[in-house]
């Protein structure tokens, strides 16, 4: 048996291929939808992919599994345990697409897989139990836990709520997941593997370790969230619901395409590379949106196109900003640094949706053509009066609801960065928005959306604890 896990740093996503050395068959579990990856290590390791198996359906990230269904020589293994309104729409009768339930098995070569049902963070979870018979075992080796059960943390279970709108399913969602912790792994060795889907920087969780995979002995001894849900249920319930970041809004429509279904394009989209006078008309039509790609915040503010929106990429602020501030219809112009960041930036966007990027132009480009004609005013901490802002307009905390209920400025409206857009009537256009975090990034986010939505917003930069005193008001 050979195993590989695969890692997107900036969605912080583990996938997995799992492969018979012996038959030279392979399974991929929790695939992304860029599948040519998979092929490539596939191939690089003799194998050929067969099956694909998904934990549940992915709120953060467009599965791979569509594309991969297109082969009718491929396998797709998908929960049958949602219910009505969790339930796989987009199979519809495809033969190769196969609806599991708990205790159902099936062979890649030599190495069986067996199916777990393990709901709490949604109805329809499912982890993957791994035994390779061809090597000689009769106990499991692993287990795919997708968002069950990460290093450090477990799945959050209020993401049917807080994400995808599913009123009064957080507690009950809690009581679930504490069950499945309770019972589903109770059968299993402390040898055991587990292989999580998210690592350390996901908002499937609030505290995911940086290591890459762990034993099943070392979480049942090291794992807060796990050890409490075995020890006090009603503590355990509280303290998962409290503290989770605010899901971006791109979270609840990738539900509802992993559910129902995404377009299949066979690869990721090439952009166009535009010329400054293209861009500039691009600039000018407000049914584009335009990305600067930049990582220095810095450099943004003191020059940038009318109209961007900074979303730095090789981050996860890439991610959560384009998800949080564009729609998946919505056209898409890239200020990137090269055609190597172009690229990367298409397929950041691609793996959450966004497939229509209409072309990119280069930072040095755009620069030489005098189109970074827009600066963002822009305020260090250290010389911030919080009083004197409340005179002159409103600061706007975008930090997460939790750091915010931590400690605030005095007056301060808390509006999480990832949840803005659907408060954009709310805020006032004829005052200045004074608007902070806990560093300046997430800040610099925020401040830019709303100065591309007409705001007259101000970036307040660096850290927060350097504002004083009164900036622990609460």
């Amino acid at each position: 048996m050979l195993l590989r896990q695969v890692f997107d740093p900036y969605l912080a996503q583990y996938a997995y291929l799992v492969g018979c050395q012996k038959t030279g068959e392979a399974l991929i579990i929790d695939p992304e939808r860029d599948v040519d990856q998979y092929r490539k290590l596939a191939a690089e390791n003799n194998l050929r992919i067969t099956a694909v198996a998904e934990t549940h359906i992915h709120a953060d990230f467009v599965s791979g599994a569509q594309e991969f269904a297109k082969d009718s020589s491929v396998h797709i293994y998908l929960s049958a345990e949602g219910g009505p309104e969790w339930s796989y729409r987009w199979p519809g009768d495809r033969p190769n697409t196969h609806l599991v339930r708990d205790g159902e098995t099936f062979m890649v070569g030599k190495i069986r897989v067996e199916v777990v049902h393990t709901p709490g963070h949604t109805p329809e979870h499912i982890s993957f139990l791994v035994t390779d018979l061809g090597g000689g075992a009769n106990e499991p080796i692993a287990l795919a836990t997708g968002d069950f059960l990460f290093v450090g943390d477990v799945g959050r279970p209020d993401l049917l709520e807080s994400a995808a709108g599913v009123k009064n399913a957080m507690e009950p969602s809690a009581r679930t997941l504490r069950e499945s912790l309770l019972k589903r792994l109770q059968p299993y060795g402390d040898f055991l593997q587990i292989l999580p889907a998210h690592g350390a920087g996901s908002a499937c969780g609030k505290s995911l370790g940086a290591v890459p995979t762990t034993t099943l002995g070392y979480e049942r001894r090291f794992n807060s969230p796990f050890k409490l849900a075995l020890q006090d249920g009603e503590a355990f319930v509280k303290d998962i619901l409290q503290g989770q970041p605010d899901p971006p809004l791109y979270f609840a429509t990738m539900k509802r395409v992993n559910r129902d279904g995404i377009a299949v394009t066979g690869t990721v989209p090439r952009p166009k590379h535009l010329t400054p006078e293209e861009c500039s008309q691009l600039a000018s039509d407000v049914t584009v949106q335009i990305l600067d790609t930049r990582v220095a915040r810095e450099e943004y503010d003191a020059g940038h196109l009318p109209r961007s929106i900074t979303a730095p990429l090789r981050t996860p602020f890439f991610s959560n900003a384009a998800g949080s501030f564009i729609d998946q219809n919505d056209k898409i112009a890239l200020v990137v640094e090269d055609s190597v960041d172009a690229e990367l930036a298409t397929t950041q966007l691609y793996r959450i949706g966004f497939d229509k990027v209409v072309g990119w132009l280069s930072v040095g480009e755009a620069r030489s053509a005098g189109l970074l004609t827009d600066r963002t005013e822009r305020i260090n901490f250290p010389s911030f009066d919080p009083a004197k802002a409340l005179t002159e307009g409103e600061i706007i905390d975008v930090r997460t609801t939790a750091e915010h209920h931590q400690g605030h400025l005095e007056g301060a409206h808390s509006l999480p960065y990832t949840r803005m857009k659907r408060s954009l009537e709310s805020l006032p256009r004829d005052r200045p928005l004074f608007v902070h975090c806990a560093s300046g990034k997430r800040a610099s986010l925020a401040t830019s959306f709303l100065r591309a939505h007409g705001f007259n917003a101000v970036h307040v930069d660096g850290a927060y604890t350097d504002c004083g005193m009164s900036c622990t008001a609460r």
